[in-house]
């Protein structure tokens, strides 16, 4: 019986650094990536345009354009993963991180095995993330979000919700585990072009936890990283 084969991962790996592309050009062929290298952040943008990947793994201090604003151009367009590269001693803001959509980072000297792995989490972290996408039914423990009929169940019991409290609870539970920002709920819920006061999500936040939490004032899956955002935690009986 023959094995099916899987597809390969196509990598764009952003990079100034000879010692480290060298390295990881052999190193991640080895594990079955297909990597193209661009060596300032300038090309890097250009072969993204130009191309298709999976992943990009994207160094911060680049010739021509940043990390970072590569970064922020990528988002304009795409969702592909993103792991931002740093070197050790360079102050990494995790806020700024998050806002400008990068997935997740690593910092050098860093060992191929640990990439790797990162690597393949943000990518099966983006598959469902994508699959929902086609999905009519989002299930997170005992919620349930009824896509098409915009409904939502806390075990056999419905809850109402208006359709801000909605979008922003399917955010939530489409990103499982993962921090999102203030400014990111906001801007995919209200729209970038909201001008209002920001303490409207805190309210709305507030609101779902009385709606579908059995303990709102400690809440188990809605819950606040201080000063980031808010995460939709992956409970043992989610899923």
């Amino acid at each position: 019986m023959t094995a099916t084969r899987q597809p390969t991962v196509r990598v764009l790996l952003v990079e100034d650094e000879e010692s480290f592309i060298d390295a990881l050009s052999v190193g991640l062929a080895r594990e079955g990536f297909d990597v193209a290298v661009a060596r300032d952040g300038a090309d890097g943008a250009a072969r993204f345009a130009a191309g298709e990947y999976d992943i990009v793994l994207l160094d911060l201090m680049l010739p021509k354009m940043s990390g970072l604003d590569l970064c922020r151009e990528i988002r304009l367009t795409s969702d592909v993963p993103i792991i931002i590269v740093s070197a050790k001693g360079e102050e990494v803001d995790m806020v700024l991180l998050l806002e400008i959509g990068a997935d997740d980072y690593v910092t050098k000297p860093y060992r191929l095995r640990e990439l790797v792995a990162r690597m393949r989490a943000v990518l099966r972290r983006h598959e469902h993330t994508s699959d929902l996408d086609e999905e009519t039914t989002i299930q997170r423990g005992p919620v349930r979000l009824d896509i098409d009929a915009r409904r939502c169940f806390v075990d056999a019991d419905e809850v109402k919700l208006r359709k801000k409290e909605f979008a922003l609870l399917r955010l939530l539970m489409e990103n499982p585990g993962r921090v999102l920002t203030r400014e990111v709920l906001i801007d995919r819920v209200w729209g970038h072009d909201y001008v209002g006061d920001t303490k409207t999500l805190d309210v709305h936040i507030k609101r779902l936890r009385g709606l579908i939490e059995s303990e709102p004032k400690k809440p188990r899956y809605i819950t606040t990283v201080r000063g980031v955002g808010y995460r939709f935690e992956v409970s043992r009986d989610a899923d």
